[in-house]
């Protein structure tokens, strides 16, 4: 009796402790009820409070000049935006995207979209841009599914089958698939991206052939990206255009990139605008922006790399603002940026360059 008179309070003196270092790591976790409460507020603050900051600190975060003159001034702007509810994105994206389907979209299909659209909060653009955004999230997640299975790929693609067939069956961009084959026949990874960036022509004339038909109908994983950052680079003018009318100062992301390969060897942190002003969007203060060409998901991946790019700019320089072309979906989360929409820009230097990019 005596042993177990000792051993009960022991056992129970751990048995609390244990519960006590649980809820001490949730706390330290975030998780539970606080992630959305206090914690929470605070993680925010500290991001604005950076922004607040960064023309006093010392030394000054990387870009922004010692001396500003004249001093940076406080501008308030309301940006109103119109987020798409994430039932309407889930709604739209299974219209919108199908498997097998990873390339330009013939008028006909298209209309079927529009159609199918009627009713739902969502514009036709915006659809056809989260259908770009849900093809990429499964090019890359089934990658290495497609990757295992090369060897069956290439047995079937010598065999005669097109690498478009192909693509439908293994439901993966038609270059993915191609990139499959030639694994399948042993070659490294550097081997094909020499080949099919630089040296296509050393193809075989079917290999040729079907590589050059699976660029033309792919928008995923195409070889060139020339037209799709083109367009971005005119986005990032009409943002820089806006912010000018408005009288805010900003140094652009080509004069951070300039600067911080003379200073530092490479470029380090370069948003697309770095505001040189007190700009408070929506009473938030933001101290850089940054132009995303396309529909702002709620999905994993795109979500993921955005949020690691905000990552780094929150580090350096505080809060600061998403601008997203074809707007967003409402449940997005990006801790330490507010999303926005393209509603109060000029958008007609982007509609003409799509014009001429069609002549």
């Amino acid at each position: 009796m005596e042993f177990r008179s000792l051993a009960w309070p022991l056992s129970e003196d751990r048995s609390t402790k244990r519960r006590r270092g649980r809820r001490r790591s949730r706390r330290r976790a975030g998780g539970g009820k606080t992630s959305s409460g206090g914690d929470e507020k605070q993680h925010r603050s500290a991001e604005v409070e950076r922004a607040l900051s960064r023309f006093k600190a010392e030394p000054r975060p990387m870009g922004i000049p010692r001396t500003i003159d004249p001093p940076p001034k406080k501008v308030d702007i309301k940006w109103k935006t119109n987020a798409v509810p994430r039932q309407v994105q889930n709604a739209a994206g299974k219209i919108a995207c199908i498997p097998g389907e990873f390339g330009f979209l013939p008028e006909e299909r298209v209309q079927e979209i529009a159609d199918q659209l009627d009713g739902l909060s969502i514009s036709l653009e915006q659809a056809l841009s989260l259908r770009a955004a849900l093809n990429q999230e499964k090019s890359v997640y089934s990658h290495s599914k497609l990757m295992r299975r090369s060897n069956e790929i290439s047995r079937r693609y010598d065999s005669g089958e097109s690498v478009i067939s192909l693509s439908k069956r293994f439901d993966a961009p038609p270059v993915n698939t191609f990139r499959a084959i030639l694994t399948g026949r042993g070659w490294t990874k550097t081997r094909i991206k020499d080949t099919l960036n630089k040296n296509p022509s050393k193809l075989n004339k079917r290999d040729r052939e079907q590589f050059e038909l699976a660029e033309s109908v792919d928008r995923v994983s195409s070889v060139n990206q020339t037209e799709t950052q083109n367009a971005a680079e005119v986005f990032e003018e009409i943002l820089c255009d806006y912010f000018s009318s408005l009288g805010i100062r900003f140094r652009k992301q080509e004069e951070l990139l300039n600067e911080q390969k003379k200073e530092e060897g490479r470029a380090i942190i370069t948003p697309d605008l770095l505001l040189l002003d007190d700009v408070r969007i929506n009473g938030v203060p933001c101290a850089w922006i940054d132009a995303k060409h396309f529909f702002g998901a709620d999905l994993k991946f795109p979500k993921k790399k955005t949020q690691k790019q905000v990552d780094r700019y929150v580090a350096e320089y505080g809060q600061g603002a998403i601008v997203y072309r074809h707007g967003f979906c409402d449940g997005l989360r990006l801790r330490g940026a507010i999303k926005l929409d393209s509603s109060p820009l000029d958008l007609k230097p982007l509609e003409d360059f799509h014009e001429n990019s069609k002549k």
